[in-house]
């Protein structure tokens, strides 16, 4: 890659993004910069050559990609004071700031501007994120780009962005509802003998295992559930119970719940 890459925000969700670009040799250090206000918490990252640096302008100018890692009530004040040093024909713009449409981004800095928008979850963190993008006034090769730099921190999806805030929940609230069934695996294990450091161990990985499986062969679950429902055995027995006690139908309408909930209070 012989391009720069800015990273606006060195927060939890922007060095976690620096770390996994440089741990997957994406860009040397000197093709990175993360900017924060207090540079101090960057020292790591300094440490492996990464330019770090409270100056957001300096930074922009140097920059041939820009990624908001802010929150969103930070855009408004961050693109206004980014905005004199933007060049149609220098920068890309890439934000992964919830709620902020490609359209606030595009009526601050002028609509002819390439910007992506993302949406990466927690586990971009160890590089294992599921991120949906999108974008406007964008070439194929910028996506191209943008795709194979999120690819390096799990796997990235092209989507509309009218699906962003779906995307929202079956991605990234997504997290928090894998991690509440993994937690009732670890209390059901614990309930039938095993110690909960036991127990976690293995409802974490047999989940992990689960979703390997769909990845990498590219089937569909019921076809994995079929190979270990057995006639009178002990999985579809508790399958059985598991739906008669709604938990498909509670699962989705928790989905629709959190969609509905971000729909209403836009």
């Amino acid at each position: 890659m012989n391009q720069t890459i800015a990273i606006i925000g060195g927060g939890n969700l922007g060095t976690a993004m620096a770390e996994g670009l440089l741990n997957s040799h994406f860009c040397e250090p000197h093709q990175l910069i993360v900017t924060k206000r207090q540079v101090a918490s960057l020292a790591s990252l300094a440490e492996k050559g990464v330019t770090v640096t409270s100056d957001n302008l300096a930074a922009v100018a140097k920059a041939d990609w820009i990624i908001l890692a802010i929150k969103p009530f930070q855009c408004k004040d961050l693109l206004n004071h980014i905005q004199p040093a933007l060049k149609k024909e220098q920068h890309t713009i890439i934000s992964v700031a919830t709620g902020i449409w490609i359209q606030d981004i595009h009526e601050i800095i002028g609509h002819d501007f390439p910007v992506f928008r993302a949406m990466p979850n927690t586990a971009i963190a160890i590089q294992e994120s599921m991120t949906c993008l999108t974008g406007q006034s964008v070439t194929s090769a910028q996506t191209e780009f943008a795709i194979h730099l999120f690819n390096q921190l799990g796997k990235t999806v092209v989507i509309d962005e009218k699906l962003m805030d779906a995307a929202t929940v079956l991605g990234a609230c997504g997290t928090a509802y894998a991690m509440r069934y993994i937690r009732a695996n670890i209390q059901g294990g614990i309930e039938i003998g095993f110690s909960a450091s036991t127990a976690a161990l293995i409802a974490a990985q047999t989940v992990k295992g689960a979703a390997e499986l769909l990845l990498q062969k590219n089937t569909h679950p019921e076809q994995e559930i079929d190979k270990v429902t057995t006639p009178k055995g002990c999985t579809i027995a508790g399958l059985n119970e598991m739906e008669h006690q709604g938990f498909s139908s509670s699962l989705i309408k928790g989905i629709v719940t959190s969609y509905k909930k971000i729909i209403n209070d836009m």
